[in-house]
């Protein structure tokens, strides 16, 4: 009997350690806290406000959006993008990305997706905290298309659009690893932020203002050597699963003399006292903040 309970106690141990190795691995490691991000209070407009043409123009599209839903199909594609996260991008854009996305069968891939749209994400946390705009539904008390989520949505701010920051910078993303599918999975990004205006969860200026928070974050990434070295790891991945020719140039430093004080770009390019980023001072690579 003792040698039977011995036997569980270890079989519980090692399942123990499996979970605990399994929700490390989990563990999503972003490229920039959010303070790190671009601060978006600094350089984006406050939503429109109640009395002005952009808010009429946001009322005419919350409009539109409630005839697309008279549309079955496009209803239920709306439905679907409401799902938050990766296992709806994965679902929605391996299509377009004319590779099937996954944890065991593309890992490299997988993890730029992941830890990439989670650092974009973080660049809408300021903004929304600050502005806590109203959303469409709770305006005009009237149903949304994803009633289940109504609850949550009413205690998160509607501006800018987290939903369509994250189909934007995926559609970013999926683009850099294969530029020859471009034009559709930028028409699915651009879809997967008006199907917000459908469901009636967000205005189109939190459609739009998302798209731009996006743009930046992005543009933000580009500066993260770990997020370089994963994407040109993605890109190789991608070609040999799919016997793409995919070019993956090679990072190169261009030197500055050794005595030098003056930091370089990653091209060579002189760089000022104040640049942030990437730079080469003294042959080295320093990270400015």
């Amino acid at each position: 009997m003792k040698k039977i309970l011995m036997m569980a106690a270890v079989a519980m141990m090692a399942t123990t350690v499996a979970t605990a190795q399994e929700e490390q691995e989990e563990e999503v490691l972003a490229y920039f806290t959010t303070a790190e991000m671009p601060d978006m209070l600094h350089f984006l407009p406050a939503p429109p406000d109640t009395i002005g043409a952009l808010f009429a123009h946001d009322i005419m599209q919350y409009m539109w959006g409630k005839t697309m839903r008279l549309d079955p199909e496009r209803a239920a594609i709306a439905i679907r993008d409401a799902e938050y996260g990766l296992e709806c991008i994965i679902r929605e854009f391996s299509e377009p990305f004319g590779l099937q996305i996954s944890k065991e069968e593309t890992p490299e891939i997988y993890r730029v997706l992941r830890e990439g749209t989670a650092t974009c994400d973080s660049i809408c946390t300021l903004p929304k905290r600050y502005y806590m705009r109203k959303r469409p539904f709770m305006r005009f008390n009237e149903p949304t298309l994803t009633p289940d989520d109504e609850e949550a949505l009413r205690k998160n701010g509607s501006y800018p659009s987290g939903h369509t920051l994250l189909g934007w910078s995926s559609a970013l993303l999926f683009s850099e690893i294969n530029p020859e599918r471009a034009d559709t999975l930028m028409a699915r990004g651009y879809m997967y932020g008006e199907s917000r205006v459908i469901v009636g969860a967000h205005w189109q200026s939190d459609v739009d203002a998302g798209r731009l928070a996006a743009s930046v974050a992005y543009a933000k990434l580009h500066t993260s050597e770990r997020f370089l070295e994963q994407m040109r790891k993605a890109r190789i991945e991608f070609a040999e699963k799919t016997g793409h020719s995919v070019e993956v140039p090679a990072v190169t430093v261009a030197p500055a003399p050794a005595s030098s004080t003056q930091a370089y770009y990653l091209n060579g390019t002189p760089a000022p006292d104040e640049a942030r980023g990437i730079v080469v001072q003294n042959n080295q690579k320093v990270l400015r903040r």
